[in-house]
C-alpha cells in the first residue's frame, strides 16, 4: 500500500523541505503520536494533527473541519518514517486536498541536521 501511494503522490527530499522552512506559505502537518512529539521533539513551526483526525480536520463539511486547511497554502505531512504520511498524503489527494509528504520522515529530519523544537512534557 505505501508503495502504491508513493507511486502517485509527491515526495518531497529531507533537504529540500529544510530549505523551505519558514516560507509563510507552508504548513508542515506532523501526524505522530503525540508521545513521538514529546519523545523526538518536532519541527518547529509544524502543525500537529492526529492521524486519526486528519480526514475530518480537512473535510470542509466535517463539524472538526480546521479552517487552515481551507487556505491556499502548501501542504507537507510527515510522520517518523514517511509510511504514514504517504498513505495519507494519496487519501488527501482522493479527498481534493493537494499535498505532498516528507519522503524520509521525521528521522531522516533529524539526521540531517534539520531544526528540531523540543516540547514540554
Amino acid at each position: 500500500m505505501v508503495a502504491a501511494a508513493r507511486a502517485r503522490i509527491e515526495e518531497v527530499p529531507t533537504e529540500a523541505l529544510i530549505a523551505e522552512l519558514g516560507d509563510p506559505d507552508l504548513v508542515i502537518v506532523d501526524l505522530r503520536d503525540l508521545r513521538e512529539r514529546q519523545r523526538d521533539g518536532v519541527i518547529p513551526g509544524s502543525l500537529h494533527v492526529p492521524r486519526g483526525m486528519l480526514e475530518f480536520w480537512i473535510d470542509p463539511e466535517s463539524p472538526y473541519f480546521r479552517p487552515v486547511f481551507g487556505e491556499e497554502k502548501r501542504f507537507v505531512l510527515h510522520c517518523a518514517s514517511g509510511w504514514r504520511s504517504a498513505l495519507s498524503a494519496a487519501t488527501l489527494q482522493d479527498m481534493g486536498l493537494e499535498v505532498a509528504h516528507l519522503k524520509d520522515g521525521f528521522s531522516d529530519w533529524k539526521a540531517e541536521g534539520g531544526p528540531v523544537e523540543e516540547l514540554d512534557t
